[in-house]
This record gives structure tokens, C-alpha cells and sequence, in this order.
């Protein structure tokens, strides 16, 4: 699927309307992607059309358009269009867009997590079943998508339950000599040690691949017969073994179920709308079985812009990083169903697929009982997450009276590092606001610097002056909305000193700072506030400004606790291996295939390195006196 590129030159500078005036005469007639840019050029607003003249010169007649698109046409300063073959194809293009660019004045699908999906590796004599995010690889079948890691992780236990396959990795399975605790519990069939063969294991591999394509049926006759014939053979054991199989099986199919008879991959979809918000519910069906649901809560989808529209929007850039089922259950009617069915079409076929795509408002049976109880899990997820709005509005409205900020702060930034003795240190940044944590804002900072054991103030210079001085380039006069209302900083007087300094230094001196020492014994509940100029003061122990303080500074610390464990076991698998002389890439890759860990590589003798794949007598006797200095080598064990 290609699309034809014809960029208008931005034109000059204008009112809104006039600039739009302008660009009518050189647009064509073809279907495209037109953007509407501010004066600093970022995007305001993505659209497609079938005309693109046609479709442009709506936004001329101003007093016509909703209030939000009257907005956008007094901010814009120039447009540009990329023409395509065909509506479906600009239909494309707008999401694709969209997700990518987020302007203001469109309604945007903010979801940064990856989707999991269940692999089955084909490249190996014994394959493995695991979980994946990601790109997938040549090698491998792919089974999803998954609506979280919960959902697919219990689909893998009850495959690992029902079929008994490995998810160990490579380097694992192939440093083996006795069955795993997942063999002793009857989940495992344990090919590691030859309890299976390759062919029996293959048929296993079969079944696997038929549940997931919602075969169930065909398998639990087969392990009905299979049990027969144990029994009457005699073979209790293996008897037993199968039933149990049967039974995983049948919890499967009776576990977290909805009825939708004949249906196999199909996606249910409901919008909620309230109090100004909106929310859209996804269920994933594939092969007959709920693969679990999400809740979105789409940007800019105000109470005034009608559910179809934000269902729409929606479902365009929704299919853009996934691939598009034969079936699309809504809950409402869109005006441009077709055309979203023939996008989605285009979708799956690029992505290798040769069945069309039906988006479809089921109006009764298990179908319809299957959108309504979407929109009910909408209704009950936007109810959840206006309560907690409020509760967190009153939370803000509560540390602006405490630090008698000028408003209420949109935008908190926590600071905390983490290092041991000087060595991997990071300094982290979590941001909180009137949602919550944001946690696409987190950021993490490697400190590049040398820094002396204890010398937290240097950290907390780099950060800053990286986290800052990037704002002062790309975001000066503050219009983004990425500058903090409050800054929080886990520590004392000292540290509070420290960051007003380097603050000042770079001209900034209007952020609010806040310094969260822990109290005295280091008690929870305790803490003082430190702020410049003014003397330090503690919270009553049951506020609940004072609670809130606290998540903020934990969360803050727990993900620079995790960074730092991240960064420090990274180091360590880097000095245990990497700093050996002319041990590369490849060579470390077959030593942790062959003993599984570095420390198996530290432990084991001169003679098991010799016999690694790919490890001659040099380069062995090399890691052996690297982890041994001063010991004579022996070809017996280390040391």
C-alpha cells in the first residue's frame, strides 16, 4: 500500500481563514490528508477527505463550524496535503498521523503500551511457548493480540496446564539434566531430558495451535479416545495424566466467557461518554475465547463531539499498529462504516491476511449482548475514573493551599537517584497530575559524570540541567504544556538549596521548589517540608494532602530503585564477560547459550570451556585464568 506525496509549500503567514482562502486555489480535486500548522508549524488538526478542495473549503465558512474547529482555524498559519489513491487509503494516513503528530484539535488515542502476544517458536526440534511484545521475528507463530499481561499470562498457564509444552529459554533447556519443578507439576512434558519424544511433542504442538484457533472441540474428543484407550490398556497413570489435560481444558472454555455463537477473531467496542469525558471499552476475541479487555480514554473527545465521531477516530488509529480481525462490533452506527470496513480491509491484506473486514452495530442476540456488555464495562471504567478525578482534584487543590502555589498545579515532578557508592547511578523523574501518574512522562538519567560516593548534589546538577536545559531549547515560552507546576525533591535542606542554585544559574526562578526530608528514625508520617525562605513544616499524620505527598515521593523512589537494579544488572553480566580480552558479542552469545549464566561461565572448569561449540583451547583457558588469576589451570573443575 503506497501513498503519493504532493506537499503544498506552507504559505505565509495570515489570519486562519485567509490563509485557508489562499491554499483553495492550488488543491486538488483527489482524495488526501490535508494538516493544518500553527505558526511555530506543529500541527493543529489532521483530516482526510475525498476532494481535498472540497473538503478544505468547509473551514472558509466559519460561523458554521463547532466552536473547537473555529479555534483551530483562528491559530492556523499555514497548510499542507499529501494526496492518496483513495479515501481508504487517506483514512490511513489521517491515523497514522494522528497518533504520531497529536494535535490539539483531534481526537487522539493516547496509548503508549505494547500489545502481548503468545509465540510459538517453529525454528526448533522442541518448540517453546511464551509471551511477546514487540516486532515479531521469522521463526515463530503469533497468537493475539492480548489485552494485558494478566490475560496472557493465564492463557499460557492453561496451555502449559492443557499441553504441556516448554517456555523455558534456549540456554535453560539445553544445560538440562533433570526435569524442571514446571515437570513435577504437570506442566511441563519435559523434553529437556528426553521424557517426550520429538514426535509425540510435535502432536502436542498440533493441539496447541488448534486451541488457539478455537478447534477446542476436535481436541477433547481426540483426548477422550486417547484416555479410553489408556484405561483399557491398563495404563492408569497415563489415564489419569490425560484426564487431567480434559478437565484444564474444559476450565478453559467455561473461564471468563461470552456467548457469541459462530464468532471466532472478532474485537467488541463500546464508547461511553459523561461529564465531559469519554471512555471506549475493547474486548478481544480470537478463536472464539475472550483474550481480556481494555479501557481507553481518548484526548480531546469532549461531551460535544458526537460518540460516532469519537468511535470513528477511534477505531482508525486504534488498527494502526495492530492488525485489523474479520469482525468489528461498535455500539453505534458510524456514517462512514464502509469506508472504515474498506481501510481496515487494506490493513489486514498489507499485513498478509486475504479476509475482508466488516465493521458492524449489532441490533440484537449474542452479538448485541456482547456490545452492551462493552459499554456497560465503559460506563463502570468512566464512572471509576471521574470519582478518582475528583478525589485527585481535591488532593491538588489541597498541596496548592499547603505550598500556596498560584493555582492548582497541572504538572508535578518528583526527583529522587539511586547508586551505590557512586557507581550505576541514575537520577529518575515521575510526573503526576489531575489523571494521575503519567508515566510516558517518566524519565531516567544514566549520570555520566564521575561521582563521588555520597555526592548527591552532583546528580542532582546533571539531571537538572539536562531535564531543564532541554526545556529552555525546545519549549521556551512554556506553550506545551511540559514545564512543571510544582517541583518535588526527595531530600533536606541541603538539597533544596542545591537545585534553587542550579535553577538560578539557568535563569530559571519561578518553578516552586519543595524538599520531602523523612523525619526523625526516618518515620513514615513524620516528614518536613522544606521550601526556600521559609521555615520547614510538617503535615498532620492523617491528611490526606500528607498521604498523597508520600505516593508521590515512594513512587518516585521505587522507580529509580528499579532503574538502578536494571542498570546494575546489565553492568554486571558486562564485567563478568564483556571485559575479558577479545570476548565479543558472539562468543559471549555461546557461552550463555552453552552454561546458561555468567556465573556458569565463572564456575565452570578449564575443560567444560574447552568443550563449549564454538570455544578452542586459547580462548578457554583465556576465561578460565580471567576468573581465576593465579590459579594453575586443571581440566577438572575450578580452582
Amino acid at each position: 500500500m503506497a501513498f503519493a506525496h504532493e506537499e503544498a509549500a506552507p504559505l505565509p503567514s495570515a489570519e486562519g481563514r485567509e490563509v485557508i482562502e489562499k491554499a483553495l486555489a492550488t488543491l486538488p480535486m483527489s482524495p488526501g490528508v490535508y494538516r493544518m500548522l500553527d505558526a511555530k508549524g506543529d500541527a493543529l488538526y489532521v483530516g482526510k477527505a475525498r476532494q481535498l478542495r472540497k473538503r478544505v473549503y468547509n473551514y472558509t465558512q466559519v460561523n458554521r463550524l463547532p466552536d473547537r474547529l473555529k479555534r483551530m482555524v483562528f491559530e492556523t498559519r499555514s497548510l499542507e496535503v499529501i494526496t492518496t489513491a483513495s479515501e481508504a487509503e487517506a483514512l490511513l494516513l489521517e491515523a497514522n498521523l494522528i497518533k504520531k503528530l497529536r494535535p490539539r484539535f483531534n481526537i487522539v488515542l493516547r496509548d503508549d503500551k505494547s500489545y502481548p502476544w503468545l509465540v510459538i517458536t517453529e525454528d526448533q526440534p522442541y518448540p517453546q511457548i511464551t509471551k511477546h511484545r514487540g516486532e515479531r521475528r521469522k521463526g515463530a507463530s503469533y497468537w493475539g493480540p492480548f489485552a494485558s499481561a494478566w490475560a496472557v499470562n493465564q492463557t499460557l498457564t492453561a496451555l502449559q496446564r492443557v499441553f504441556l509444552l516448554r517456555s523455558c529459554r534456549d540456554s535453560v533447556f539445553n544445560t538440562r539434566d533433570r526435569p524442571c519443578l514446571l515437570h513435577q507439576i504437570r506442566r511441563c512434558s519435559a523434553p529437556c531430558v528426553d521424557r517426550i519424544s520429538q514426535e509425540d511433542y510435535g502432536d502436542l504442538v498440533r493441539q496447541a495451535k488448534q486451541f488457539l484457533s478455537g478447534e477446542t472441540p476436535s481436541i477433547q474428543r481426540k483426548l477422550a479416545r486417547e484416555m479410553e484407550e489408556a484405561a483399557e490398556a491398563l495404563e492408569f497413570e497415563r489415564a489419569a495424566a490425560i484426564r487431567d489435560r480434559i478437565r484444564g481444558l474444559t476450565h478453559v472454555q467455561g473461564r471468563d466467557r461470552i456467548n457469541m455463537e459462530g464468532v471466532g477473531d472478532a474485537d467488541v467496542v463500546a464508547v461511553h461518554q459523561a461529564a465531559g469525558q469519554c471512555c471506549v471499552q475493547v474486548f478481544f476475541f480470537r478463536g472464539g475465547r475472550n483474550n481480556g479487555n481494555r479501557a481507553f480514554f481518548p484526548s480531546h473527545a469532549r461531551q460535544d463531539i458526537p460518540p460516532e465521531e469519537v468511535l470513528e477516530s477511534f477505531l482508525a488509529q486504534l488498527y494502526d499498529d495492530l492488525p485489523p480481525p474479520p469482525l468489528v462490533l461498535i455500539s453505534h452506527d458510524l456514517p462512514e462504516a464502509a469506508l472504515l470496513a474498506e481501510a481496515l480491509t487494506l490493513k489486514a491484506q498489507a499485513l498478509g491476511s486475504s479476509r475482508r473486514v466488516e465493521v458492524h452495530a449489532p441490533k440484537r442476540g449474542d452479538k448485541r449482548a456482547a456490545v452492551e456488555h462493552a459499554a456497560t464495562n465503559a460506563r463502570e471504567a468512566l464512572e471509576r475514573k471521574l470519582a478518582e478525578g475528583a478525589t485527585q482534584a481535591v488532593l491538588l487543590e489541597g498541596v496548592a493551599s499547603v505550598f500556596d502555589l498560584p493555582a492548582v498545579p497541572e504538572r508535578i515532578e518528583i526527583y529522587d537517584n539511586s547508586h551505590i557508592q557512586g557507581t550505576n547511578a541514575y537520577g529518575v523523574m515521575v510526573v503526576a497530575g489531575p489523571g494521575g501518574f503519567i508515566k510516558p512522562a517518566y524519565r531516567k538519567y544514566s549520570i555520566k559524570g564521575p561521582i563521588t560516593p555520597g555526592d548527591d548534589f552532583a546528580m542532582m546538577r546533571e539531571v537538572f540541567e539536562r531535564r531543564f536545559g532541554r526545556a529552555l531549547k525546545e519549549d521556551p515560552e512554556r506553550e506545551d504544556g511540559g514545564w512543571p507546576d510544582l517541583v518535588l525533591i526527595d531530600g533536606g535542606l541541603g538539597q533544596l538549596n542545591a537545585a534553587r542554585e542550579i535553577l538560578a544559574e539557568m535563569g530559571v526562578h519561578d518553578i516552586p521548589l519543595v524538599a520531602v526530608a523523612k523525619g526523625p528514625d526516618r518515620d513514615a508520617g513524620r516528614e518536613w517540608f522544606h521550601r526556600p525562605g521559609l521555615d520547614p513544616i510538617q503535615l498532620p499524620p492523617r491528611d490526606p494532602v500528607l498521604y498523597y505527598l508520600q505516593r508521590l515521593r515512594d513512587e518516585a523512589h521505587r522507580f529509580a530503585i528499579t532503574t538502578h537494579r536494571a542498570g546494575r544488572s546489565k553492568s554486571l553480566v558486562r564485567s563478568e564477560l564483556d571485559e575479558i580480552p577479545g570476548v565479543g558479542t558472539a562468543i559471549k552469545r555461546r557461552l550463555l547459550n552453552h552454561f546458561g549464566s555468567s556465573r556458569g561461565v565463572r564456575n565452570a572448569g578449564l575443560e567444560d570451556l574447552e568443550n563449549s561449540p564454538g570455544i578452542g583451547p586459547s580462548m578457554a583457558r583465556r576465561i578460565y585464568e580471567h576468573f581465576h588469576p593465579g590459579v594453575v589451570a586443571s581440566r577438572g573443575g575450578a580452582g
